[in-house]
Parts: structure tokens; C-alpha cells; sequence
């Protein structure tokens, strides 16, 4: 399908061993730095649980989204691991490492709405996503909430890259395949998102 302009799927871009070899490095991530279900700013919590590796990691609460240089025990944020920081490199075309690696969990039922990635402050630089685990839908729009949207499945080892005109486009995962994949021993899936906070 044709996707909208500026995201560029990588169809499969991980084979099996890379993406069993990530999810390990990602698990120890999440030793380091336990997942939590952060909450919107009116106080809802979001069904995805999530964590961050990296020089900063995303947080969102009652006083809104931003990055934190630590993770809510206090600990700092685990450094972004090699397998991960390869993907970037091979199909970002940016010239420096992301700041951030967000790492969200998408259990039974969990899905994400529509949104734009601009708590950041270089939107020159693109966002990168890696899918690991069950297969997910995956909408794109535009940079109004009102625009045309488009989705395509995200399979695990894919990967997206949304630069240029799909800097700011809304996108969010309408819901997942559960159990779909045998990735994951529990099921579900792992996104992946590589960001460059600050120049």
C-alpha cells in the first residue's frame, strides 16, 4: 500500500534471531527500569505499560508530558541497548544517537490513540519504530487531528520511520493481534520508539 508522505516502512527488517536477541536486551532494560502505566494529564491511565532507556526517558502525569531525566524509582534511565542503537543507524540518516529508546508494552486489549510525538525539541530529526511481538494496526495521519488517515499491519522485525512531512502527522495502534506471535512467551507486543530530544 501506499503509505503517507514521509513514513517509510521497512518490512521485516529484523529477522528472527535479531528480534529474540532485542527482546532479551530489552528485558534487561526493564530489570533495570520497571515498567509502569503512566497516566494523561486529566488522570486516566493509559492501557500500555511502558519504560525508557537513553539519556532521558518519556513521562507523562497530571502536569503533563515531557521527559525525565530518571525513571519514578529515582534510578537513572539504563543506556540505550547496541541491537537498538544498530536499527537507528541503518535507517535514520541522522548523524547522532536519540536521546530517548521508549519502550511500551502492549498487552491483551491495550492500544494507543492518536497522537502526535512533540514533546521534543528537534523535529528535524525523524522517530523511529520498532515492532516486536503480535501484530498491530497501525494508523497515520496527518498534522491535523481532522486529516485523512491510512493504516497498514505492523508485523514483528518491522520497522517505521516517520521524518520530514510525518514529523508532527498523528498516528496512534487501533489494537493488537494478541497472542498472534510467538515472540513474546506471554504474548503481546514491544514498540519500540527511538527519539532525538534535544540537538
Amino acid at each position: 500500500m501506499s503509505l503517507p508522505a514521509g513514513f517509510t516502512l521497512h518490512d521485516a527488517h529484523l529477522d528472527v534471531a535479531a528480534q529474540t536477541a532485542m527482546a532479551a536486551d530489552l528485558r534487561a532494560v526493564a530489570e533495570a527500569a520497571p515498567m509502569f502505566h503512566p497516566e494523561t494529564r486529566w488522570g486516566k491511565q493509559m492501557s500500555v505499560k511502558m519504560t525508557s532507556a537513553g539519556r532521558v526517558g518519556w513521562f507523562s502525569d497530571h502536569r503533563g508530558y515531557r521527559y525525565e531525566m530518571q525513571h519514578p524509582s529515582g534510578a537513572p534511565w539504563p543506556p540505550i541497548p547496541d541491537s537498538v542503537l544498530t536499527v537507528w543507524r541503518d535507517v535514520s540518516a541522522w548523524d547522532d544517537d536519540p536521546d530517548c529508546c521508549l519502550i511500551n508494552y502492549y498487552g491483551e486489549g491495550a492500544k494507543m490513540g492518536q497522537h502526535q510525538d512533540k514533546d521534543e525539541n528537534a523535529f528535524d530529526a525523524p522517530v523511529v519504530s520498532i515492532s516486536l511481538g503480535d501484530p498491530a494496526r497501525f494508523r497515520m495521519g496527518g498534522t491535523e487531528r481532522s486529516d485523512k488517515t491510512a493504516s497498514v499491519e505492523l508485523k514483528s522485525g518491522d520497522v517505521i520511520v516517520m521524518g520530514g512531512p510525518s514529523r508532527l502527522a498523528y498516528h496512534g495502534v487501533d489494537r493488537i493481534e494478541f497472542g498472534a506471535s510467538p515472540l513474546l512467551p506471554k504474548g503481546g507486543r514491544i514498540n519500540v520508539t527511538l527519539r532525538v530530544v534535544n540537538r
